[in-house]
C-alpha cells in the first residue's frame, strides 16, 4: 500500500490537495494520481477510486445509494470503506442481488432521496446510526457536522427516532462534535467514551507555561490528553519531533499524555480502553489525596 493511498484509508477516503501533499510530497501525491490509485472528487478534494462505481451499482440496480455509500456520496468520512455498495429499494420489490452490493429494503419518501440516487442528509445519518457499531456512527455523525449538517439535524433526529436502534441514534446525537479533525480521531473518543469518569473533548486549546497546543482529546479537570498518532501527522522527522516537544512540555505542566497508534484504536479497542481505564482510575485518586473534587 503506498504512503498516499495508506494516508486517505486512514482519513475515511478523503483528503484535500493540501493534506496530501504536506503528509507525502508532491513526488508520491502526482504518482498516485497517475496510476489511479487516488482521484479526485470535487474543488481541491482527493479521494480513493471506488465512489463512482457505487453510484454506477446504484443506477444499474434501479436503488437508491444509503446508509455508509450514502455518507460517501455525501463526501462524510467514514471509519471504514465498505466493500460493497449500499443501496435501499422498495420493500416488495423482487431484486436478484449481486455479490457487489448490499440491499436493504424501504419505501423512501420523495423527502428521503437527492439527486435521484441517494438518501437525503437526515435519511443517511438514521440509517447509519441505526445501524452501525457505536465507533463508526460516531465517526459518520462527527463528520456530518464536520462537513456543514446543522446539529438541528441530529437534534430532529434524536427527538423524532423510534424502534430499533433508537439508542445508537441517541448516543451519536449526544456525542457528535464537528470540531473532530478525523475518523481516527472520532474513534478514540468513541472508546473514551466506555470510560466513567472521563469527559474529553476535541481539539481543546491548552495554554501551558511555554506553549499553546491543541490536542486531539481532552479532560481539562483530569488534565488528560488522549492523542491520535498515525503516519499522516507524523510524516516526517520535522513533524515528529515538533509533536515530541509538544507532548513533553505538556508533562512539565502535569499533564497526562497517552499517544494511540491507528492500529491499535482501529484493530485492538480491548487495549486501548484498558490504558485509559487505568490511567483516568489513577488521576482520580490523585485527585482525591490532594483534596480536589474528583
Amino acid at each position: 500500500m503506498s504512503d498516499v493511498v495508506r494516508f486517505l484509508t486512514q482519513r475515511g477516503g478523503f483528503a484535500t490537495r493540501g493534506q496530501v501533499l504536506e503528509a507525502t510530497g508532491r513526488a508520491q501525491f502526482d504518482h498516485a494520481v497517475r496510476v489511479g490509485h487516488i482521484v479526485w472528487v470535487s474543488r481541491g478534494r482527493y479521494g480513493l477510486p471506488g465512489l463512482d462505481l457505487d453510484v454506477l451499482t446504484a443506477h444499474g440496480l434501479r436503488a437508491v445509494l444509503s446508509h455508509t455509500s450514502a455518507a460517501l456520496w455525501h463526501g462524510w468520512e467514514v471509519k471504514t470503506l465498505p466493500g460493497t455498495t449500499h443501496v435501499t429499494v422498495p420493500r416488495r420489490r423482487r431484486l436478484a442481488t449481486p455479490p457487489t452490493a448490499v440491499v436493504h429494503r424501504s419505501d423512501l419518501g420523495p423527502d428521503d432521496v437527492v439527486g435521484g440516487i441517494c438518501t437525503s442528509a437526515h435519511r443517511t445519518l438514521l440509517d447509519c446510526l441505526r445501524t452501525l457499531p457505536a465507533d463508526e456512527g460516531l465517526t459518520i455523525g462527527d463528520s456530518a457536522l464536520r462537513h456543514g449538517v446543522r446539529r438541528d439535524v441530529l437534534t430532529d433526529l434524536g427527538a423524532t427516532v423510534r424502534g430499533p436502534g433508537r439508542p445508537s441514534v441517541l448516543h451519536v446525537v449526544r456525542h457528535a462534535d464537528g470540531d473532530a479533525a478525523n475518523p481516527f480521531e472520532s474513534c478514540l473518543r468513541a472508546i473514551a467514551l466506555q470510560v466513567e469518569g472521563l469527559d474529553v473533548r476535541p481539539q481543546l486549546r491548552i495554554v501551558g507555561s511555554r506553549a499553546t497546543v491543541r490536542p486531539d482529546l481532552v479532560d481539562r479537570r483530569l488534565r488528560i490528553v488522549l492523542e491520535a498518532d498515525s503516519f499522516a501527522w507524523h510524516g516526517d522527522r520535522a513533524a515528529l519531533r515538533r509533536d515530541s516537544r509538544r507532548y513533553n512540555l505538556l508533562v512539565v505542566d502535569g499533564w497526562t499524555v497517552l499517544r494511540f497508534s491507528w492500529e491499535d484504536v482501529m484493530h485492538d479497542p480491548a487495549y486501548v480502553l484498558d490504558v485509559i481505564r487505568r490511567v483516568v482510575d489513577a488521576r482520580t485518586q490523585v485527585l482525591a489525596s490532594t483534596g480536589r473534587p474528583a
